[in-house]
């Protein structure tokens, strides 16, 4: 068989693999792009002892720790453990820090995609050290034994098997069995797009979790509950009634929408890209990301 009818099938997971060890879309592109130029350069030897796409996970998982060497962790700025934002504290952008990436999934994609690229799971999996991270993915999201495991790293079984435990142990508190998935949630989104499109701050607010949290990645300052993201929303955000437009995608395995602004010419220009959390019937979680670069790979288009 040739490589690229070999190998090809396996590229949209090895994309998944590659940014839940690196927290970054961008990042993940270029090493998936550089385990296939290892692959093909290999495949001449490649003499079958493990399938293809045990192969192919082998060395994209070496790609990602030799990229990660000497690299800080992606946050968000929920995670950077500062205080919440108040009215006092000016907003300030930060593009020295690398923050955390959306990641493109598809409402088709397979469950374990889905839950195992959570915002919150990869944001979590950015404490654990590298291989510390790589022993987690492979065993409980690849659902690889310890014995494969090791062969992937070059470890002992009694390694993996203590690097899992430290990991767990440190992602104890993580919990994402009550996401709700977009579908399910979709009359608040609706619901959310009438309101959000119209300015209307009491009923973007009439939606939120007590405890909800507003982030806006290169920006560090983050707002904790309804009352402080209302202030942000009338204070700070520049779009005014009916006067942005929205599109729906979807991130991460969560709801997510393009947001779009009204210039003075009246064109809709995209602003950021909004990623949702939903439990229990209320948002707990929105982080808006600026990058504009985002908007092609999320299949949105340049206006509104």
């Amino acid at each position: 068989m040739d490589f690229a009818t070999a190998a090809d099938p396996f590229r949209r997971e090895l994309l998944a693999h590659c940014y839940r060890m690196l927290g970054s879309l961008h990042d993940a592109e270029d090493l998936v792009q550089e385990t296939y130029l290892r692959a093909w350069k290999a495949y001449g030897q490649f003499e079958g002892r493990s399938s293809v796409r045990t192969w192919l996970y082998r060395i994209a998982t070496n790609v990602c720790l030799t990229a990660l060497d000497g690299r800080t962790r992606r946050p968000l700025p929920f995670g950077l453990g500062t205080q919440a934002a108040t009215e006092a504290d000016p907003l300030t952008q930060d593009h020295e820090v690398p923050w955390l990436e959306p990641f493109p999934t598809d409402p088709a994609a397979i469950v374990t995609e889905r839950e195992s690229t959570r915002l919150a799971f990869v944001a979590a999996l950015q404490y654990l050290p590298p291989r510390q991270r790589a022993v987690l993915i492979l065993r409980d999201v690849l659902k690889l034994s310890a014995a494969e495991t090791g062969d992937e790293l070059d470890m002992t079984v009694a390694a993996v098997n203590s690097a899992l435990q430290r990991a767990h142990a440190q992602l104890k508190d993580l919990t994402e069995d009550e996401v709700v998935e977009p579908a399910e949630a979709k009359p608040l989104l609706d619901r959310w797009v009438k309101a959000f499109e119209a300015k209307d701050i009491p009923a973007i607010i009439g939606m939120f979790a007590q405890d909800v949290v507003w982030e806006m990645p290169p920006y560090p300052q983050f707002y904790r509950g309804p009352d402080m993201v209302a202030w942000h929303l009338a204070n700070q955000c520049p779009s005014v009634p009916h006067g942005a437009r929205m599109i729906a995608t979807e991130a991460n395995g969560q709801p997510a929408f393009g947001l779009y602004l009204r210039g003075e010419d009246g064109v809709f220009r995209p602003f950021n890209l909004q990623t949702l959390e939903v439990r229990k019937g209320r948002i707990t979680r929105v982080s808006s990301f600026f990058d504009l670069s985002l908007f092609p790979r999320f299949g949105l288009p340049s206006t509104a």
